[in-house]
């Protein structure tokens, strides 16, 4: 499964007052995944995807078995979800080791702003956006590369977050 993949799923299956809605049996089956995946399976959990394709769970796992085992644990937890809705495949990185890269990122000093990072959505390195000096420095993704522990960085262009009024 490819990050740009994931970004242009399939139509939405269900649709309530004009807007598309995930199926019910995924999302439940999906629920019940993200538990165990941010819980006693943070270990292997990389990311999930509802309705893709439509009526069924894409789960980035770090590893196949452990990656059943999981779905086994949220088919257990909660009875009523499907867990033959669920595709298992692999992804290079866990969450919670995005998770610290992201925070990695932010701890030196560096030769750009960096407005925003966070987990790609393919669980395979981490995004950060970054002034247009910034996305077009190699030396700059490396630096950052460096710092988040060899995990892949992707830099790109984007805007400094603004605090909502409220």
């Amino acid at each position: 499964m490819t990050d740009d993949a994931l970004r242009r799923p399939s139509a939405p299956p269900t649709v309530i007052d004009g807007v598309g809605e995930n199926t019910p049996e995924a999302t439940r089956i999906s629920q019940a995944v993200g538990n165990q995946g941010r819980g006693a399976y943070a270990d292997v959990y990389g990311t999930q995807a509802n309705d893709f394709p439509v009526g069924r769970v894409a789960l980035c796992v770090t590893g196949l078995n452990r990656g059943r085992e999981l779905v086994k644990a949220a088919a257990k937890a909660d009875p009523g979800a499907d867990p033959s809705l669920v595709d298992l495949y692999v992804s290079r990185y866990t969450r919670r080791q995005l998770s610290r890269a992201v925070d990695m990122v932010f701890g030196p000093k560096t030769a750009f702003p960096l407005y925003t990072a966070s987990p790609t959505v393919d669980a395979s390195g981490i995004r950060v956006t970054t002034n247009a000096a910034g996305a077009g420095s190699a030396s700059f993704r490396h630096a950052l590369e460096k710092a988040a522990g060899s995990i892949p960085v992707v830099v790109v262009q984007g805007e400094p977050l603004v605090a909502g009024v409220g």
